[in-house]
């Protein structure tokens, strides 16, 4: 049974000082809990679709699995609210190591960062990636925002697309930043997408969290609309990420790992 993405609301809308009496779109909110290895992992509260994709992109995030070939079985009942991975090899589910963070002096370069425990065994260095033009940065971030027709009509949702040179190749949209990344991580390891030569374009900030999940996707370009944290491009400098902020209008700010953004 698909859930419904948005719900139809009655409200008073307040413009020209007055009230009037409207209908609107409201973003839905949902809760799926995830068991692997028949251990309950986590809970995610998402927006209730792809979530097959959400599920895979976020026990990779995790540091779960790697590739697909480690899922034996993926079961989602969207009428119950659970999701259960079966995978080919047992697991720690040591919780240490998925919410806590270490101090880890990343790439052998002596500059400290925090990184989750299983981050620090995955994380690739990206030394590949495309090289980008000034006004394909500026085009791909347009792309992104008129793309996202529930947020057009909600306003309610995180965007991030997964692109290439010459435009968007799947977006996904989510309540949380976070899912909506996760997404298209699944959609990769679903459909064994090569990254070394995709951008991913997003909505967010750019915080530690979300430079993690592009590092370990294998994506060597970052670019948003919003703000990067210092954790978050010290990560990117360690990781050879190039992390492009404030992409608005005819204007950008390049962070880290210039060397893609060509003029």
């Amino acid at each position: 049974m698909d859930q419904p993405l948005v719900n139809l609301r009655h409200v008073y809308e307040f413009e020209q000082g007055k009230y009037v009496e409207a209908t609107t779109d409201v973003v839905a909110e949902y809760a799926l809990t995830v068991f692997v290895n028949g251990q309950e992992f986590a809970t995610l509260v998402c927006t209730p679709a792809k979530l097959q994709e959400l599920v895979l992109g976020f026990i990779a995030s995790e540091g779960l699995i790697i590739t697909i070939d480690e899922v034996q079985s993926l079961e989602v009942n969207e009428e119950s609210g659970m999701a259960y991975v079966q995978l080919h090899k047992n697991v720690e589910m040591n919780p240490d190591h998925f919410t806590k963070r270490y101090i880890s002096s990343c790439c052998g370069k002596g500059r400290q960062s925090y990184y989750f425990y299983n981050d620090a065994q995955t994380l690739p260095i990206l030394t590949e990636g495309p090289w980008l033009l000034p006004q394909q940065v500026i085009a791909l971030v347009q792309q992104m925002q008129r793309h996202s027709t529930l947020f057009l009509n909600t306003g309610g949702v995180h965007n991030a697309a997964l692109c290439d040179v010459s435009g968007i190749l799947v977006a996904r949209e989510d309540i949380g930043r976070h899912n909506a990344l996760d997404k298209l991580y699944g959609y990769i390891l679903q459909n064994r997408v090569p990254v070394t030569d995709k951008v991913m374009v997003f909505s967010g900030r750019i915080s530690s969290e979300v430079l993690l999940k592009v590092a370990k996707m294998g994506i060597g370009i970052l670019l948003s609309k919003s703000a990067p944290t210092e954790l978050a491009l010290r990560m990117a400098d360690d990781l050879g990420i190039t992390a492009v902020g404030f992409v608005r209008g005819e204007r950008f700010k390049v962070y880290t790992h210039p060397r893609r953004i060509l003029l």
